[in-house]
């Protein structure tokens, strides 16, 4: 078994180093380095935004941003051996955050973006395990990292299937991010504008969001391309199950992980998505809070019309009605409680059978606030 380390300076970003990764995902970006089945590596990486958002910056600023550099990846990262039907599990051995953050409601993006159409920034500090914040007085987050975005390469069948379906989506009204050479790397045309954006998942992983991917967990992707080619990025401090506003506590971090490949798991099983698990090490430390308030929501619009089993409606509303619980209770403008909402509430659903209404709850863990709720 080896052990390597895979190095980027996440204080340079990815567009002036695009030799240390990627930002699309794509069968033909060569390897940063490869492993052999049971090798070890610490890898390190860029926060999501590419290094485009720190202190001084405030919200007024964030429109200069530019989310077309978003994720910036370290990798790929081919793992000899591991071939199509096959699994690779990659053993979360460690993650280490930095020890500063950000939170932004960006316009055009989340949950709520029809409601929420002005940029809005919140900075972190991460002290003794907890991130605490100028704009959110009396609060800290205890912290759980992991990364949002860990994947592998789509096969060019996969990479022909998932573009062909997406265009469709978009024709059909569907909210989709489709291939964009703006802003790519690599910027090589004949990747760059074909390649999948880092914004959402598909089958081979990717902008996961799953913030149970902490330390101890174990994942399982179906391999489609020789090597596997798997990447990471996207580190989060601690998140909401949800990530409502569009972002978590956004940092840089340090993965300490194993690959192991499964031989011919993922067609014996017929597996096609991720899976995980996880033997009780470790779990995010606001799952299992003991103290809570938790508002619900259910298929209501708000002129009174009833919509049938209706999931996205019913968390609307169970989220709607936690960020007036917030700033009703804390004080909170609703642009901080959206985002104290992103990063620590989660979003959990009750009941999918009592038609027409599902219900879904918004768990709000009171350990967060300094005085007692």
């Amino acid at each position: 078994m080896g052990k390597h380390l895979v190095s980027v300076d996440r204080s340079i970003p990815l567009s002036k180093c695009p030799h240390e990764g990627h930002n699309r995902w794509h069968p033909d970006i060569a390897p940063m380095i490869h492993l052999r089945d049971g090798d070890e590596a610490e890898i390190h990486t860029r926060d999501s935004f590419d290094c485009q958002i720190f202190e001084p910056m405030r919200s007024e600023d964030l429109l200069k941003a530019n989310i077309g550099r978003a994720h910036p990846l370290t990798g790929p990262i081919f793992v000899e051996g591991a071939a199509p039907g096959d699994l690779l599990a990659v053993d979360i051995l460690d993650v280490i955050s930095h020890d500063v953050g950000f939170t932004v409601i960006f316009p055009g993006f989340g949950f709520l973006r029809d409601l929420f159409t002005t940029p809005h920034l919140i900075h972190w500090e991460m002290r003794e395990g907890c991130a605490i914040s100028a704009e959110l007085p009396g609060v800290r987050i205890p912290g759980a990292p992991f990364f949002g975005v860990m994947g592998l390469a789509p096969s060019h069948n996969l990479l022909q299937r998932i573009n062909q379906r997406e265009e469709r989506l978009q024709e059909a009204g569907g909210a989709v991010f489709l291939p964009d050479p703006h802003m790519a790397v690599p910027a090589n045309p004949a990747i760059a504008n074909e390649a999948l954006r880092t914004i959402s998942p598909h089958e081979t992983g990717g902008n996961l969001d799953i913030k149970q991917f902490v330390k101890g967990t174990t994942v399982y992707f179906p391999v489609y391309q020789e090597g596997g080619l798997f990447s990471v990025g996207d580190a989060h401090f601690a998140q909401g199950d949800g990530e409502s506003c569009g972002s978590a506590i956004e940092t840089s971090a340090i993965l300490h992980a194993r690959f192991r490949i499964l031989k011919g798991e993922a067609g014996r099983r017929n597996q096609r998505d991720v899976s995980f698990g996880n033997e009780g090490a470790a779990r995010a430390p606001l799952d299992s809070s003991s103290r809570f308030y938790a508002t619900t929501g259910t298929c209501i619009t708000d002129g009174g019309e009833n919509l049938s089993e209706d999931l996205s409606l019913a968390t609307r509303n169970a989220l709607l009605n936690m960020i007036d619980y917030i700033s009703d209770q804390f004080g909170f403008s609703r642009e901080n409680a959206l985002a104290l909402a992103s990063v620590a509430v989660n979003l959990r659903i009750s009941q999918i059978v009592d038609v027409p209404n599902l219900t879904v709850s918004a768990f709000l863990p009171l350990e967060i606030f300094d005085e007692p709720i």
